[in-house]
């Protein structure tokens, strides 16, 4: 049985002896041959029937796959009987093998690159890579599949038709409280991404930067047996975690700050504020997409402040 496949090349390389198949159910598939490229492939989060049939066909005809962890990636590739070639690329290595990753493309190879879970380069590795090989001229194809950013807003139960995603804060008190306060004015939902052992530090942080009744949801264990949303003003759910270490990352969903008539002198102080530790042209982009205010509008006042003190 054969699965769709991507176009190919006439005649690509072929060095990978092992089986190009795929194993679903006991049944199993034949892989197709891939054109020449590297191809970004999600992942499950979680639960392993979560990947696609592309991505599986895509898995078993590749000539390597490019893992975050090798041995973590071994037990999805086991689950459906993939014997391609394993090679770590991670974010302490990834800079030093763009070039053998670039040759080998160059020379007709069909490429995987995955994370551990869900959508590389969403929080994980990659980005570089794939700049690289865009900046060479070479062929990235997508193979969309899980996502834990995805999967947590569209069980939030906020707003969804407009939001900005941040990652991970940043793990000292100080630079967290900042970030946060930088986009507590947005009116978009915001995601962030957390480690279980600072998500009661976040959620606390969040209460003071974004005030104690701001709607926000914290996703965990998406996917699996267990998976649970909780839903609350953010206050709330900062009690609930207080003290508590939880399994796995979590995600974070905070709906966006409500419209109000927004007042000159606190936009301006904000840019006196950051004019004195910031360059003129970034203190004016940061206090832009704080306040949602025209880009010109906060730069004619900042070069109007800066005459005055001049």
């Amino acid at each position: 049985m054969s699965a769709a496949s991507d176009p190919s090349p006439s005649n690509p390389p072929r060095e990978n002896l092992h089986p190009r198949r795929y194993v679903i159910g006991g049944a199993a598939f034949d892989a197709p041959v891939l054109a020449p490229g590297l191809y970004v492939v999600a992942t499950p989060i979680g639960n392993l029937a979560d990947i696609t049939l592309r991505a599986l066909a895509i898995l078993a005809a590749a000539d390597v796959v490019l893992c975050e962890d090798t041995r973590h990636s071994a037990h999805l590739l086991a689950h459906y009987d993939i014997r391609t070639r394993r090679q770590a690329l991670h974010e302490h290595n990834e800079r030093q093998k763009i070039d053998s990753v670039i040759a080998d493309l160059s020379a007709g190879r069909a490429i995987a690159l995955i994370s551990d879970a869900g959508t590389p380069l969403l929080s994980d590795p990659g980005f570089p890579l794939v700049r690289a090989v865009r900046e060479a001229g070479l062929p990235v194809f997508a193979a969309p599949g899980a996502s834990a950013l995805l999967g947590a807003l569209a069980t939030a139960g906020l707003p969804t038709d407009a939001f900005a995603f941040f990652g991970f804060l940043p793990a000292k008190v100080g630079a967290r409280g900042t970030a946060l306060a930088a986009v507590a004015d947005r009116s978009e939902t915001l995601v962030f991404y957390e480690s279980p052992r600072r998500l009661d530090d976040t959620l606390a942080a969040m209460a003071v930067a974004f005030g104690p009744e701001r709607e926000a949801a914290v996703a965990l264990e998406l996917t699996k047996r267990f998976e649970r949303v909780f839903r609350g003003p953010v206050a709330e759910l900062a009690r609930q975690f207080a003290g508590e270490e939880t399994r796995g990352e979590a995600v974070i969903v905070v709906a966006g700050a409500s419209e109000r008539l927004l007042d000159p002198a606190d936009w301006l102080a904000a840019l006196d504020t950051a004019m004195t530790d910031l360059p003129l042209r970034a203190a004016v982009d940061e206090v832009t997409a704080r306040f949602s205010l025209k880009r010109k509008d906060v730069y004619d006042a900042a070069l109007a402040r800066k005459a005055e003190k001049s």
